[in-house]
C-alpha cells in the first residue's frame, strides 16, 4: 500500500532519480533509514520497476517517431503483443479498445528503418493490417505523472 510519504517519495525521484537517500529524507524530513526501507518495499511491491535516465532520442540517432495501430486476430493478441515488445526500437505496446488491438509507439534511425519494422509486423501470424502515423514534432515525451496535489 502506497501511502502520502511513500508518493512523496517518489514524486522526488521522479524529478531527480540520482537523488541520495541522505538527500531525499533531508528534503522530506524523515530518516534516512525511513526513505531507504520505503524505496526498497517499494522496489520489491514493484511499484518502482527500476532507474533509468530520460534520454533525447534525437540527438541519438533516432529521429523518426511512429504511432503504430494493429489491427489483430482476437486469439493471436496477446502472442503478438509480447512478440512487439521484444523489438529494440519499441518504447510502448498497449493493448487498447476501438477500431485496433494493439497501439505501439516506436523510434527509427530513418524511414527505411520504420518500413523494415512495419513489413515484419505485417508478416507476423494474426496481424490483419497496421496504421503508421508519424510525429512530426514531439511536443512532450516524458515518462511521469503528477502524484501529489499542489
Amino acid at each position: 500500500m502506497v501511502d502520502a510519504l511513500d508518493l512523496r517519495i517518489l514524486s522526488l525521484l521522479q524529478e531527480n532519480a540520482r537523488l541520495s537517500y541522505r538527500e531525499i529524507a533531508r528534503e522530506l524530513k524523515v530518516a534516512v533509514g525511513t526513505v531507504y526501507n520505503r524505496i526498497k518495499r517499494m522496489e520489491e511491491e514493484g511499484v518502482i520497476k527500476g532507474f533509468a535516465p530520460l534520454l533525447d532520442y534525437e540527438k541519438l540517432g533516432f529521429g523518426l517517431t511512429a504511432v503504430i495501430g494493429i489491427k489483430a486476430n482476437g486469439r493471436k493478441i496477446i502472442e503478438i503483443e509480447r512478440e512487439v515488445a521484444k523489438e529494440d526500437s519499441v518504447l510502448l505496446v498497449y493493448d487498447i479498445t476501438g477500431e485496433y488491438d494493439i497501439f505501439v509507439v516506436a523510434k527509427f534511425k530513418d524511414r527505411a528503418d520504420m518500413n523494415r519494422f512495419v513489413k515484419w509486423l505485417l508478416s507476423l501470424d494474426g496481424v490483419e493490417k497496421t496504421n503508421t502515423s508519424v510525429a512530426m514534432q514531439v511536443v512532450k515525451e516524458e515518462p511521469r505523472v503528477r502524484l501529489l496535489e499542489d
